[in-house]
């Protein structure tokens, strides 16, 4: 029985793969994220804001007082106390890669097309095995269209794509109004692989101090089913590889996701609140599974019940609408 992958071009030994988290701020949890059973690890994010913030930082001081007198530029700052950010980030990725045998995956988090984009090449100069391309972005400008918040994810793509040879996987939000066109633009600019969806996380509001309150809110399996979907549909037929990486808690969705068309599932939540003993509790019960439906191999299930495969092709979309309202029996 085999439980290998291909994902972005790497070999990887299981489906499970784990998605960027605190959990890879350092290089002794990146060994443990190993040794838990992880087919390959995606970095916390390097945020656009991080990166030109440190840019703007450098700036002042190096602009600021260049025409005072001599000993001023002794007030300047050492490198190592302004540039921790990216660079912080950089060596934790050369670390990470000397100390572990899988794969590990850069992650890059803006949207302007600009200089920063730049660090996609160092991120691949630190030994990254690919980058996967995480855009956050909530429209809120009532002027702004769909096309052009499209085209914003395109262009940056386009940047990204010609600093590196690595393979880039696209992280993608569940709010484009065309889903499939958008993916199938991506992949014709250059994008290897695409993963859904980026969870935007949303502010709640506190009563008794009557301010925003950020709440960080973590994923359960019921998420599973909007990127679900998605793949079912998009599997044969975009050229690029699939991944799943919001609402994978246990065995079943990494099975759904897999029969769905992911290549891989990715897993933060369940890791985070209940240990990194998840992963190999769940590969057992995917090999138990495996054995007791007599499938050979991950490779054998990856798309079998994709919407191209699927009995009932209509169950994905709003042909089974009414189908599943009429289902509900409430109670007396």
């Amino acid at each position: 029985m085999s439980l290998s992958t291909n994902y972005l071009g790497l070999v990887l030994k299981n489906p499970i793969v784990a998605s960027s988290s605190p959990l890879s701020h350092t290089v002794e949890s990146i060994r443990r994220l190993e040794d838990g059973g992880a087919s390959a690890v995606v970095m916390y994010s390097l945020f656009e804001e991080q990166i030109t913030f440190n840019s703007f930082y450098v700036d002042h001081y190096l602009r600021n007082n260049t025409n005072s007198y001599a000993e001023a530029l002794n007030y300047f700052p050492e490198m190592d106390d302004y540039n921790v950010w990216p660079d912080e980030y950089l060596n934790l990725l050369r670390r990470a890669k000397e100390s572990v045998d899988i794969p590990i995956i850069g992650s890059l988090n803006g949207i302007s097309v600009g200089g920063w984009t730049n660090y996609a090449g160092l991120i691949e100069d630190a030994g990254a095995d690919a980058l996967e391309l995480n855009v956050y972005y909530v429209p809120t400008d009532v002027a702004m269209t769909g096309r052009e918040i499209e085209d914003m994810y395109l262009d940056l793509l386009r940047q990204v794509k010609r600093s590196v040879t690595i393979p880039v996987a696209m992280k993608l939000s569940p709010f484009f109004s065309s889903m499939a066109n958008m993916a199938t633009r991506l992949v014709h600019e250059g994008a290897d692989g695409l993963v859904f969806f980026n969870r935007f996380y949303q502010p709640d509001l506190d009563l008794e101090n009557l301010t925003v309150a950020p709440r960080l809110v973590l994923s359960n399996s019921n998420e599973l089913r909007l990127p679900l979907r998605w793949v079912a549909i998009l599997y044969g037929r975009v050229l690029a590889d699939l991944a799943i990486t919001t609402g994978v808690h246990t065995s079943d969705d990494v099975l759904k996701g897999l029969m769905a068309g992911a290549k891989v599932t990715m897993m933060a939540s369940e890791l985070l609140q209940n240990g990194l003993r998840r992963i190999k509790e769940i590969l057992r019960e995917i090999e138990a599974w495996m054995d007791e439906h007599e499938y050979e191999s991950v490779a054998q299930m990856i798309g079998s019940m994709s919407q191209q495969h699927c009995a009932e092709p209509a169950a994905f979309e709003r042909a089974n609408y009414m189908k599943i309202l009429d289902s509900f029996q409430p109670i007396n």
